[in-house]
């Protein structure tokens, strides 16, 4: 299709892996960038991207496991980075990378009781004339600023914590549009505690993203648009390695070995959209998708 032509035409630069030359090779391991990364070339521009942050798992414990077809049926449906890693532990500093591309200096699951004024990619992108808002599952009232009610919590929210972003962009999961065209051009949705697989059996999540998105994920594939599910890290158990699997509109199914972490993938939506990269995303390379950008 269109979207997938434009693809290969353009292409992303990738944290590459060693090239073989004469002699002794070291081994293979990731590589920091020297300094910010720059786009080869505009990529295409998606007409929506959504992206769900679940909780808390280690890649082999969703990829592949028995308990997640849904999620295991994806990840062979679209792009499954098999290197993907969190920052650092607990939670929300990694929301706040994600979103921000800083974890802003906090380093505990401790509620935020004030805001933020720095950039954020809500901020990018309101100013950009484009759209963005986050919904969140068990959220009592559109632009409630508070630290938890029931099952939700603001931990799981960065939004909230940036006082550049309107409140009224931080709304409940049941104000997500009937009809997917509807959508704002950039999408948070954050699973509750049960649904995250923070606090319930891992297949009730499975189960959640299928019923809750499932048929955002096969109109995406037809209508120029993209899912982007992630964890916020792992259980201490395996390195803070993560599962995350792009899908939608252009994206070659296929594992991707090269490592990354948020930073790559708020990368990977601002190049999307022509926007600056912010903080530690300026480092990373953007996410390949498409069987042109395939090593």
């Amino acid at each position: 299709m269109r979207w997938t032509t434009m693809l290969l035409a353009v292409g992303l630069p990738v944290l590459a892996a060693p090239v073989a030359l004469a002699g002794p090779v070291a081994p293979a391991g990731p590589v920091a960038p020297a300094g910010p990364v720059a786009p080869a070339g505009p990529p295409p521009r998606p007409d929506h991207v959504v992206v769900v942050v679940m909780e808390n798992k280690r890649y082999d414990a969703v990829i592949g496991h028995r308990k997640t077809p849904y999620i295991s049926a994806l990840a062979r449906r679209g792009a499954n980075f098999t290197a993907a890693y969190g920052e650092t532990h607990p939670s929300q500093p990694n929301y706040l990378a994600l979103f921000s591309g800083s974890t802003q200096g906090v380093t505990d699951n401790r509620c935020i009781r004030g805001t933020f004024d720095t950039a954020n990619l809500g901020r990018q992108l309101l100013d950009a004339g484009l759209s963005f808002t986050g919904y969140a599952e068990a959220l009592p009232a559109a632009g409630f600023p508070g630290c938890s009610a029931g099952t939700y919590v603001r931990r799981h929210n960065p939004w909230v914590d940036f006082a550049n972003v309107p409140p009224p962009l931080n709304r409940p999961l049941r104000d997500l549009p009937a009809s997917w065209d509807q959508l704002p051009t950039v999408a948070f949705v954050t699973p509750d505690l049960c649904h995250d697989m923070h606090d319930c059996p891992k297949g009730d999540a499975d189960a959640w993203l299928q019923r809750t998105l499932g048929s955002y994920i096969d109109w995406a594939e037809t209508h120029n648009s993209l899912l982007i599910l992630t964890f916020d890290e792992d259980n201490r158990t395996d390195g803070n390695h993560i599962p995350t699997v792009v899908a939608g509109a252009g994206v070659a199914p296929g594992d991707r070995p090269e490592r990354i972490d948020h930073y790559a993938i708020l990368r990977t939506i601002e190049d999307l959209y022509g926007l600056p990269p912010l903080g530690a995303a300026a480092s990373a390379a953007p996410l390949k998708l498409s069987s042109g950008m395939a090593g």
